[in-house]
């Protein structure tokens, strides 16, 4: 064709050109031209169509289906004789030429486009002659031609004028399609020519014009012309959209929006989005997922926190985005399958970097969907906040990038956030946290900013206590950054006040500082406001400070003392000076109204001292404040000091028929003050006065550390001054038994007392070493570290003696550390009350059954009168000899390192002292050790004394000083368990932390154990040390130690030297594992680097580590790791540290299996923190880079811990040469036999889950142990001869830990065969590997050997626990064990052995389980649909089941009667004899 080939198309003729110009060349043009012209007008006419009309259109007859007919049957050569054919063809070849020339005139072409009718606009001619057969393909294609033409016609005009418009018009809606290929590649042909305007109208027409033919040449099309001019592609996606393609050519337009992606306008994605979610389905709705958020890119603000004009000159950008999301908004909101498949692919990513902005945006779209999705959407968003794969920063491109947007879908990004607030995890409350504070400062308008804090207030009346913190946490962010714009919202935010009543004391203080902040801001602005905030404040605190309960009492305290903090700060600098004086002379009062309120009640007295040296501590107050604070104190002298003459009391009294004596006189004579305990706490009146002792000494010392330069140069006469006791006689057997109760009280409430007074010496002086300060000279550092490690065995001593009194005459202490307790009930309270209760019940019972026992006794029984050693053994201060012989030495460790109280000597006559054992800790005095004054962090700096550091490990000094470590140690692991989280506990460490830290921050503990990593390696390698070399120190040396320190000498003390050794190491164990496991690891690494420093052995031999090469570099962190490892692997094996051992103890931690089972663990956190801080570095150098060493660190550590956990299950725990060491004579005093082995058998169920789960192949070594080692125990309860003719070789597999391995075993074949179904559902979609397929079902054929092992075991067994156990996990195997069948029916012809070996295995499971009888069933139906659908349901057959117990002996109520059932059910499930190997082989 000529105009194919054209580089412009020529100009339209005007309207008085004539016709003969325009005509198409053709041979004897001349002589043909005005008969054809005449002859189709002839032709028309005889149809009734007058074509001359000089009135307008040509005239069309009426009846159009008889026009059309007529002139079809007149040019049809199928309506005319044979003999007429020929000049039928003529004719219409004749009547084509006419129409062609009579055309070439734009107006007759414009003519015979227009309508003839104006109600009707299809029924022109041309349209008409379009539906004639005959011609139809040749007018369709004279047309086509006539396009190029109008090219050029104006833009916009009506449709009547634009030509090639009409032309196209008149190709619509065609009631047929003669030759539809031709037509549609004529056309094709010319929509390549087209301009965009024109290209686009036809593109959109394609459907109206082709309908269903041919759409393969219109897909590659237009697919091409894509290719060439992406403008084109909105017109390209409503053709595919509106064209009735097949799949294949519905994947091909799919496939073709895809690949526009990257290269689309911004201003076009949204409708190639909607397109493609549209045309998803099951089958391609993945791919499409997948590619969008490959290749979208949606990036939001650069610069999120950019500031109020971050939208100036982005207007389009953020338009076309927000448009992208209108439309992922309207396409999600009506296909399921869409927010499945986005839920289905964001769960499965699991890199930080893998998630993106699209991402969170289609979570909170698809969140706007309602209940189907919403909490599938709060799961996933939650979990990945968690595991940190969503962050701060991508939120703040969603949020801080679309605006608009955002402000549509406020409510969802309030309603995450509220979500995640009321999580128990801290990270995903953090996140929560930050949504709220960007929705604050991004939108400040004031209905945001009330929904906002509404949203807030809502939070802080949950009865979540995370939730409520972290609300109050962000609330005190927000005030400190936007207190003046907070101040209009003031009475939103007091909502807050309703509820205080619910709060805790640490969240009372961030609510009343919220308030105080805003209060502080009153003061720059309107009286209005400051009358509203500030008077209303001071309205409620006083009205709380006066309140008589308690409870309210409390909160007013932290309420007055925080407006003090904020109002009488010294630093502040307030705008008027007027305004300065007011508000302190405002404070004084309100200080003077809490110190009279508190007058009533001590605890409240106490909770007023500590808060207000806690703010001293921290900021210095206005003058006339500090002023005030020191005229009160004045009295601390009069109140508890007494004068002394010649080291004796200046005035001797008698205190409620008690004598005193002078105690732990560190200054001697040069002492002229002590602590009159004794004096006040005999008198009634004034024995609440020791209750606010150590509070009270808090503040002095405070006040007198801030005005001295941080010196406490001024008290420090209290450091070193005795304290009056009772006299040390009343200890002795016949001292205690002429007391009366009110006296005991006395003796117990003074050394209760001494031991706090002691605790808050201990805070007050550490400060002076801790922090160095420069005016103490060195001298007095070394005379305040004497004195410090002097009062720290006083109060070793204290203690212990104070357990042994509350053993043997229980009582309650009365509190000093009000921060226990909470407005609820404190949980140690609650106990305490029920022990207190239980051992009057648990007298009572003992009564009765005495007097039972005394109606068969002797009558001079009867009337013996009881003795004080009768009395000591009721308390279960002295055992009997029948309890001796049981528990063995008294002096061991319970399992969680608690010993046996402090107990008298059956033969120790009536002057003797009460023994006192250390280390000591009583269950009676644990239970109230909520009480006692917290030790402050600066008091571990004692582990650091220089003159730990330069011992060395055997010297007698240090020795002595071990118990006092030992002492600080566990408070260090009991402060510890507050900063765990609590799903990082290990249920094996003791110890339960308080509630509330009371008057120091988490920040100042973590700065302290900063410092300890080096003194903690040092005490566990003397403490190993020392333990293995077994030396004894005789007692006497001990008393002497004790009596340095002026404790009184006539207390017996008893120090277990191996005891405190062991408990030593154990503690240090216990502290390396929680600091390894603090979430402050995750963001400061110096944290991790510093404590893996400190823990590395002297050499690393390069030799035990083959795998690497080349070998980690010292100070990386991989050779840090790689030392840490080494160094508790050494302390588990023979090591450079330790001397050599004896064949039968190889390991160094053979004395101790608490010992080496806490060193284990310890090894597994190791290991542990390898995985998770090494692991993303790993996957860096994988993808970078050569990988290095990082390939086998963690495989081979994971190894070398599989090792260790099996020497311990191998070794023989039990010996007759050693006392009270090994795995069954372990005994508690305080403890039953039965909690004993229940104890035990836990850790060996913990090491064997190490050993399976770090071993090579857990598979291997299941089938190995439960087919081969387990059946092999000995289920005998007696020991000696029985363990030596074991025929296995784990000697912790006994009758008494039989129940944990077992347990162990069949938890562990289920956890295998879970994740053999998740691995086969996730290739489901993918071409599984022959080789792969094989090993799957290996795998699934092991894990149904060692079931069907374990169960088999319930027949030789007799105990119920075990039979219940498989029962309840042969039902939950059978269960996940279903879930395979779709893979063994895609795989059975290829391996049909294994999976018939599979099903008749696991029939003789379940038939007998009768628990599990409705899950055989289900899986007997399995079989047989599998059998069937794979041709093979001749091989099968199905009997009714029966219910057996365990034995395999049918239950008689339930027998059937049906014999042949009976005999084919026996063939399914088996004889009743175990099945053998060869019956029914296991490998192929």
């Amino acid at each position: 064709m000529v105009f194919l080939s054209r580089k412009k198309p020529p100009p339209p003729p005007s309207s008085s050109s004539a016709a003969p110009s325009l005509k198409i060349p053709q041979p004897q043009k001349e002589s043909v031209e005005p008969d054809a012209v005449e002859k189709m007008t002839a032709i028309l006419a005889e149809v009734g169509c007058t074509l001359m009309n000089p009135y307008g259109p040509p005239c069309l007859p009426s009846d159009l289906h008889a026009f059309r007919r007529n002139l079809t049957g007149r040019l049809s050569s199928f309506s005319a004789n044979s003999g007429e054919r020929d000049n039928v063809g003529a004719l219409c070849s004749v009547f084509v030429a006419g129409f062609s020339l009579y055309i070439q005139s734009p107006s007759n072409l414009r003519r015979m486009l227009s309508s003839s009718s104006t109600t009707k606009r299809d029924e022109s001619l041309v349209r008409n002659l379009l539906l004639v057969s005959p011609i139809q393909l040749d007018i369709q294609e004279m047309l086509l031609e006539k396009l190029p033409e109008y090219f050029d016609v104006v833009t916009g005009c009506s449709l009547e004028e634009d030509v090639a418009r009409l032309i196209i018009n008149h190709f619509r809606w065609l009631d047929f399609i003669v030759n539809p290929h031709v037509f549609t590649d004529k056309l094709m042909q010319v929509l390549s020519i087209c301009p965009l305007h024109l290209k686009k109208e036809i593109i959109g027409s394609l459907p109206e014009i082709i309908g269903d033919h041919n759409c393969q040449a219109v897909v590659d099309s237009l697919e091409k012309m894509l290719q060439e001019d992406s403008a084109v592609v909105v017109a390209v996606l409503d053709s595919f959209s509106n064209l009735n393609l097949d799949d294949q050519l519905q994947e091909q337009a799919i496939t073709v929006a895809i690949s526009c992606i990257r290269t689309i306008d911004g201003e076009h994605m949204p409708y190639l989005l909607r397109f493609l979610l549209l045309a998803a389905t099951p089958v391609n709705v993945r791919r499409i997922i997948s590619q969008i958020r490959e290749q979208l890119k949606f990036t939001g603000m650069s610069q999120p926190c950019a500031s109020q004009n971050k939208l100036k000159g982005k207007v389009p950008a953020y338009n076309a985005e927000g448009s992208i999301l209108h439309a992922l908004r309207s396409s999600l909101r009506f296909k399921n399958i869409l927010c499945q498949e986005i839920i289905k692919e964001l769960n499965s990513l699991e890199k930080p970097r893998d998630f993106k902005v699209i991402d969170v945006w289609l979570l909170i779209l698809m969140y706007m969907n309602g209940d189907p999705v919403r909490k599938s959407i709060e799961k996933i968003f939650k979990k990945k906040v968690v595991d940190e794969c969503i962050q701060e920063a991508l939120l703040d491109q969603c949020i801080g990038g679309n605006k608009e947007f955002v402000k549509d879908n406020f409510a969802s990004f309030v309603s995450l956030a509220e979500h995640l607030l009321s999580s128990k995890e801290e990270k995903a409350r953090e996140i929560g946290s930050h949504i709220y504070s960007r929705l604050f400062e991004e939108f400040t308008d004031n209905y945001s900013r009330q929904e906002i804090l509404g949203a807030l207030v809502t939070h802080v009346g949950s009865d979540n206590k995370f939730e409520v913190s972290s609300v109050l946490e962000m609330m005190t962010a927000l005030v400190k950054k936007y207190a003046q714009q907070l101040l209009p919202f003031s009475s939103h935010i007091n909502g807050i006040l309703d509820y205080l009543e619910g709060f805790t004391i640490d969240n009372l203080h961030k609510v009343y500082e919220v308030f105080s902040l805003l209060a502080l801001s009153a003061r720059a602005s309107g009286d209005s406001f400051r009358s509203s905030i500030s008077n209303e404040l001071m309205m409620i605190v006083r009205k709380q400070v006066s309140h008589p309960d308690l409870k309210y009492k409390k909160m007013g305290l932290v309420g007055s003392l925080r407006i003090v903090s904020s109002l009488g700060d010294a630093k502040s600098v307030p705008d008027f000076s007027s305004s300065q004086v007011s508000d302190c002379g405002e404070i004084l009062e309100l200080l003077k109204t809490s110190v009279e309120s508190c007058r009533q009640s001590n605890l409240a007295l106490i909770m007023f001292y500590d808060e207000f040296a806690t703010i001293l501590s921290h900021k210095l107050l206005q003058p006339e404040i500090m002023e005030w604070i020191g005229k009160h104190l004045g009295e601390f002298e009069s109140l508890f000091l007494a004068d002394l003459e010649n080291e004796k009391m200046a005035e001797k009294g008698s205190y409620s028929g008690l004598e005193g004596d002078l105690w732990m006189n560190l200054d001697g004579s040069i002492s002229p003050i002590c602590l009159n305990i004794l004096a006040l706490a005999s008198s009634s009146s004034e024995s609440c006065c020791l209750q606010i002792l150590p509070s009270n000494f808090l503040l002095l010392s405070t006040v007198e550390r801030l005005t001295n330069d941080g010196s406490l140069a001024g008290v420090d006469a209290l450091l070193g001054c005795p304290l009056h006791l009772p006299s040390s006689k009343y200890f002795a057997a016949a001292g205690w038994q002429s007391l009366a109760k009110k006296q005991k009280e006395i003796l117990s409430l003074s050394l209760y007392y001494a031991a706090n007074w002691i605790r808050e010496l201990l805070n007050a002086f550490s400060s002076q070493i801790d922090e160095k300060i420069g005016c103490i000279s060195q001298a007095t550092v070394k005379d305040v570290t004497t004195k410090l490690l002097k009062r720290l065995r006083n109060l070793v001593f204290l203690e212990s003696l104070l357990s042994n009194l509350i053993t043997l005459s229980p009582q309650s202490l009365p509190e000093l550390h009000p921060y226990s307790e909470s407005h609820v009930e404190h949980p140690r309270k609650k106990n305490e009350k029920r022990k207190l209760d239980d051992d009057a019940s648990q007298r009572k019972v003992s009564m009765k059954n005495n007097l039972k026992k005394s109606k068969h006794s002797d009558v001079n029984e009867k009337l013996r009168q009881p003795t004080i050693m009768d009395a000591f053994k009721k308390a279960g201060a002295v055992m009997s000899h029948s309890q001796t012989q049981l528990r063995g030495t008294p002096s061991l460790p319970s399992m969680d390192g608690s010993t046996a109280a402090g107990s008298m000597d059956e033969n120790c006559s009536d002057n003797e002292s009460l023994i006192v054992k250390i280390p000591q800790v009583s269950s009676a005095l644990e239970a109230q050790r909520f009480k006692f004054r917290p030790l402050l962090p600066q008091c571990l700096s004692i582990l650091n004394f220089p003159k730990v550091l330069s011992q060395d490990m055997g010297s007698p000094e240090y020795r002595a000083e071990l118990p006092l470590y030992l002492y600080l140690l566990h408070d260090l692991h009991t402060k510890l368990d507050c900063l765990v989280p609590p799903g990082k506990q290990h249920p094996f460490k003791r110890g339960s932390a308080p509630g509330y830290f009371g008057r120091f921050k988490l920040v100042e503990l973590l700065n302290q154990i900063k410092r300890l990593f080096p003194s903690l390696r040092i005490h566990l390698n003397i403490a190993i040390s020392l333990l293995i070399r077994g030396d004894e120190t005789s007692q006497t040396t001990w008393r002497d130690e004790f009596a340095l320190s002026g404790n009184p000498n006539t207390s017996s003390i008893v120090v277990s030297e191996s005891l405190v050794y062991t408990m030593v190491c154990k503690e240090v164990l216990y502290c390396f594992s929680k600091i390894l496991t603090l979430p402050e690891f995750e963001t400061d690494k110096s944290l991790l680097l510093n404590l893996l420093e400190a823990f590395q052995p002297t050499e690393i031999p390069v030799a035990n580590f083959p795998d690497f090469q080349p070998f980690p570099s010292p100070g990386t962190k991989e050779y840090l790791y790689i030392g840490v490892s080494y160094f508790f692997e050494d302390i588990l094996n023979k090591g450079n540290y330790f001397c050599s051992f004896t064949d039968d103890f190889p390991y160094p931690c053979s004395f101790s299996f608490d010992l080496a089972f806490e060193c284990l663990l310890t090894l597994q956190l190791v290991v542990t923190s390898v995985q998770k801080y090494l692991g993303k570095v790993s996957e860096e150098a994988n993808r970078k880079r050569n990988p290095g060493h990082f390939h086998g660190l963690v495989p081979n550590l994971h190894a070398k811990l599989g090792t260790s956990a099996e020497k311990l299950l191998r070794h023989k725990w039990v010996d007759e040469s050693t006392d009270n060491k090994g795995l069954k004579n372990k005994v508690c005093p305080f403890v039953s036999n039965l909690r004993i082995v229940q104890f035990t058998g836990e850790m060996v169920q913990t090491i064997l889950r190490i050993y399976l789960e770090a071993s090579g192949s857990t598979s291997d070594l299941l089938d190995e142990l439960a087919c081969t080692i387990l059946p092999q125990a000995s289920l005998s309860k007696s020991t000696g001869e029985d363990d030596d003719a074991r025929d296995h070789e784990f000697p912790t597999l006994c009758a008494a830990t039989f129940r944990g391995w077992y347990k162990t075993l069949l938890e562990e074949n289920l956890a295998i065969l879970n994740k053999l179904v998740k691995t086969v559902s996730s290739e489901k979609r993918q071409n599984c590997q022959p080789k792969t397929t094989e090993a799957h079902l290996k795998n699934i054929q092991k894990t149904v050997n060692v079931v069907v092992s374990l169960v088999n075991l319930c027949r030789s067994h007799e105990k119920v626990t075990i039979h219940g156990m498989a029962i309840k996990y042969g039902g939950k195997y059978v269960d996940s064990f279903l879930k395979v069948f779709d893979f063994l029916e895609a795989h059975f012809q290829d391996h049909k052995e294994l999976v018939i070996q599979l099903g008749m295995k696991q029939t003789a499971i379940t038939s007998k389980i009768p628990a599990t009888k409705r899950s055989l069933e289900r899986f007997l139906f399995h079989v047989k649909a599998l059998l069937h659908r794979t041709s093979g349901g001749s091989n099968f057959w199905m009997g009714s089941l029966k219910h057996k117990d365990l034995r395999g002996q049918i239950v008689s109520s339930q027998a059937y009667i049906d014999n042949e059932a009976d005999e084919v059910e026996e063939t399914m499930s088996g004889e009743e004899e175990p099945m053998q190997e060869d019956e029914l082989p296991l490998t192929p």
